[in-house]
């Protein structure tokens, strides 16, 4: 045998690099289920079924062009213990004069590779992935040796390279971003109809995978009743055609905000799609780019759109591979609190964090205000351990791949590199919660109040974290609004907030 090509779970691109130039009759592809993988996090039964159940299809289309796979699953009679034993096995069974595979998209992946061939003396042929419009080489030399980096110069340089809602060189509309048109909560009576996304039915390869997964990981989080998400190539096709022809026009108005019972919004929802690489971003911004030019969609809506898929999406890899592995235990401000239980099960007084977590652990889904200013909100001002949040965050979302996750959860909702890439943390009282959405009506706690037992903790928490790390804030012009707002309380004020803080703190598990 000439290769053995390894195709990850979140590789599944029929046109990815470890499967250029492949001879179906010298080659063969090598993909492996293993309970390591499912398990290194405590991973939501959904996450499981969505990367096993593209596998196995992803498998059963090569196999369909007449090319030889070895698949290695979970339920097989002798599973592979992890991705490193199913490479090795397959190794010494094929022995080939080398493995092929795409650079994987995770530090920890990349090295389990590195030392399984070495430990054979097989050689390892990492190819660059070309999913991405900017590779880690061209990442680097634009980082440079940037103190701090910002998206947004990232992204109109992105723009520029790849000639994206452009005319005459210029930004479409004459602005590069129209973020302020996208931050608009719903009218009190709550959202305009709302188009509902597709649901694809699982065929018969999926069930049979949702029965596997309840069974032998009946202890995970999360449920399987109603499992919707695309699992093949056709079906991520469709769910990008509905959302630009329904959804996308409404997308930029409502994107930030959040209503009871109201999981997906105007939200794309293919971020699972695109980090399995069943969808490439290139078509997905074609097709955004394209509704515009048509008249279909409003410029501020698609831009938005645009700017997350080319210039965040980009951004937070880039960042990833930049400043790995120092990023994993990043902890600027020296939290060290456990995270509370009721981040896997739901059960909590306050209401927003309930719908929030309730939400993630039905449908594997919460967007990203979800993610980043009710439970990533919560636990920078807490304080809860940045390593434990990183592999919940990791755990519960379908669309979780650490690449993409982990500077999200550090960098963005936890501030824990200390501003590598955002110019302040994301922090807010429990008016923000309330002006966004409907989670306080009815909540136990006040939004209003800043201590006392009915003092809503995030607001509560939000005015303790000013007063803890005010010198701080005073010295960052981002934040210096901030520091001069609890500046203004007296001394009995601010005893009241640290009193009702440390109360909130020391009883977390019972909020």
């Amino acid at each position: 045998m000439r290769n053995l090509v390894l195709l990850l779970g979140d590789q599944l691109d029929a046109d990815g690099a470890a499967l250029g130039g492949f001879d179906p009759g010298r080659d063969r592809v090598l993909m492996i289920e293993s309970r390591a993988e499912a398990t290194h996090v405590w991973s939501h039964k959904a996450r499981i079924v969505l990367f096993l159940s593209a596998m196995r299809h992803f498998a059963e289309m090569l196999r369909s062009r007449g090319w030889p796979v070895s698949y290695l699953a979970t339920d097989d009679p002798a599973p592979a213990a992890s991705l490193a034993d199913g490479l090795i096995t397959a190794i010494r069974e094929h022995r080939p004069e080398r493995v092929v595979a795409c650079e994987p998209g995770e530090l920890r992946v990349r090295k389990l590779l590195e030392q399984a061939c070495r430990s054979l003396d097989v050689r390892l042929e990492l190819r660059p992935d070309a999913h991405f419009l900017c590779s880690g080489t061209e990442f680097a030399d634009w980082a440079g040796k940037r103190k701090t980096l910002r998206m947004e110069f990232f992204y109109r340089e992105m723009r520029r390279r790849h000639g994206i809602l452009l005319e005459d060189g210029a930004p479409a509309g004459g602005r590069w971003n129209f973020d302020a048109a996208n931050r608009s909560a719903f009218p009190k009576d709550g959202p305009p109809e709302l188009p509902q996304p597709p649901r694809f039915v699982p065929d018969r390869m999926t069930r049979d995978v949702i029965a596997m997964v309840g069974k032998r990981y009946a202890e995970h989080p999360g449920t399987l009743d109603g499992f919707h998400w695309p699992v093949t190539r056709g079906d991520a096709q469709a769910a990008l055609a509905d959302f630009i022809e329904h959804r996308l026009p409404g997308f930029g108005s409502y994107q930030d905000a959040m209503w009871t019972d109201m999981p997906f919004g105007w939200h794309s929802l293919l971020s699972a799609a695109l980090n399995l690489k069943l969808l490439n971003p290139r078509e997905v911004i074609a097709a955004a780019v394209e509704a515009w030019q048509r008249g279909r969609a409003p410029l501020p809506a698609v831009e938005g759109f645009v700017r997350q898929v080319l210039g965040w999406r980009e951004f937070i890899r880039g960042v990833y591979w930049l400043d790995m592995p120092r990023l994993l235990e990043a902890n600027h401000f020296g939290h060290d609190r456990p995270l509370p239980d009721w981040y896997w099960s739901g059960e909590t007084q306050m209401n927003c964090l309930r719908q929030a977590i309730g939400q993630t652990l039905r449908h594997g889904y919460a967007h990203h205000i979800q993610r980043l200013m009710v439970t990533g909100n919560f636990a920078l001002l807490a304080g809860l351990q940045p390593r434990a949040v990183h592999e919940w965050y990791l755990a519960v979302y379908v669309d979780a791949v650490e690449w993409a996750e982990l500077p999200n959860t550090a960098g963005m909702a936890l501030y824990a590199n200390g501003g590598r890439f955002t110019s302040k943390p994301y922090i807010s009282s429990g008016a923000y919660i309330g002006r966004m959405s409907n989670y306080c009506r009815g909540c136990r706690y006040d939004p209003k109040l800043r201590s006392g037992p009915r003092a809503c903790p995030f607001t509560v928490l939000y005015w303790n974290f000013l007063d803890r790390n005010e010198a701080e804030f005073a010295g960052n012009p981002r934040t210096v609004l901030m520091a001069r707002n609890i500046a203004r309380f007296d001394a009995a004020e601010r005893r009241a907030i640290r009193q009702s803080a440390d109360r909130i703190l020391a009883t977390i598990p019972q909020l």
